[in-house]
């Protein structure tokens, strides 16, 4: 039996590591997802230019795996803005995207979180923290690698959902809203220590 896990990682950074330590553990490309936040994201990845360079810029940052590679799109989605999405749910938020555009009822990112078996509950937090900048990996794995895959996943520090859920709540969100636009953040959210005065 398949198996989807999922973790909600904060930088780009971070996720990128864990690509890199899944397939080094010995998780198939083909098996692994990611998708994260704005056109910057994966900057070694954006900076080649062709398909086949970008390929070899990937290949490198991970360790190979061309059925990782194969699902390598840049994207905008209704609600996030920007992102980038490589491996099998790419091609879902692809066939999401195109249907959008034709006026076709797509079900957005949540949608195309629940279809790959995640909770509703837990793909609204994931839709809105990869909105507010985040980096989601997925695998697909079967019971013999099950833990090998959740050990590298833990290995680094993922976000605890029901945290993140209630930090959320909060400021007084409830739900992932496709409506809005990309994420903002507030002047006033946090103290900028690089302004004047503010040393």
């Amino acid at each position: 039996m398949t198996t989807n896990l999922s973790r909600l990682y904060d930088t780009r950074a971070e996720a990128q590591t864990v690509m890199a330590d899944l397939r080094n553990a010995g998780i198939p490309g083909d098996d692994i997802s990611v998708v994260a936040n704005g056109s910057d994201a994966f900057e070694p990845i954006l900076e080649a230019t062709g398909a086949a360079a970008a390929g070899a810029t990937v290949g490198a940052a991970l360790g190979g795996g061309a059925g990782l590679l194969a699902g390598l799109g840049i994207m905008a989605i209704p609600g996030v803005g920007p992102i980038v999405a490589a491996g099998w749910l790419a091609a879902t938020l692809t066939g999401m995207v195109a249907g959008a555009a034709t006026g076709a009822a797509a079900g957005g990112i949540v949608g195309a979180l629940t279809d790959n078996g995640i909770d509703e509950h837990d793909a609204h937090v994931y839709a809105e923290s990869i909105r507010r900048g985040g980096s989601l990996v997925l695998v697909k794995t079967d019971e013999l690698r099950r833990a090998v895959a959740e050990t590298v996943l833990d290995r680094h520090a993922s976000v605890t959902v029901a945290e993140r859920r209630s930090a959320y709540q909060g400021e007084g969100w409830n739900s992932f809203d496709e409506k809005l636009g990309p994420y903002v953040p507030s002047d006033t959210a946090k103290p900028d220590f690089t302004r004047p005065g503010m040393m």
